[in-house]
């Protein structure tokens, strides 16, 4: 019996768990992935972080197949739509505990005919350049 992907359960799950501690829920997207749509000026090296709590993105829902928003980049207001199977984890800004998920055969790289993929740009939402990181809890 084939059974559907875990990842949308468990971004739900850790998105409310982060929610509960009082931490502020970050994805990790693969902004290259077919269907994605994040601003392109704020991705680094094929990714992005998108800061996901309820102060930062109106309208969010956390579907089966994507997640999408409302937020503002730079104040310009922005819909953002990421397929379930492009977001690559989910961390709390403040401590980075959350989950990184195998990468479904996705490879990072630029669309073709972009206007200049090696262009510098701004690393996440907050100017953090903080990356996730796990730990082992007994």
């Amino acid at each position: 019996m084939t059974m559907t992907s875990s990842r949308p359960f468990l971004v739900r799950a850790l998105y409310d768990w982060i929610l509960e501690n009082d931490c502020t829920p970050y994805i990790l997207v693969n902004a290259y992935a077919d269907g994605v749509e994040v601003p392109q000026e704020h991705v680094k090296d094929g990714q992005i972080v998108l800061n996901i709590s309820p102060s930062a993105v109106q309208d969010i829902f956390i579907r089966n197949e994507s997640v999408d928003f409302d937020g503002r980049f730079a104040g310009i207001p922005k819909r953002v739509y990421v397929p379930i199977t492009a977001v690559m984890g989910i961390y709390a800004k403040e401590n980075g505990q959350g989950m990184i998920f195998e990468a479904d055969g996705i490879n990072p790289q630029p669309p073709t005919g972009s206007d200049d993929p090696g262009k510098p740009s701004v690393s996440p939402i907050d100017g953090e350049k903080k990356k996730p990181s796990l730990r082992v809890v007994k």
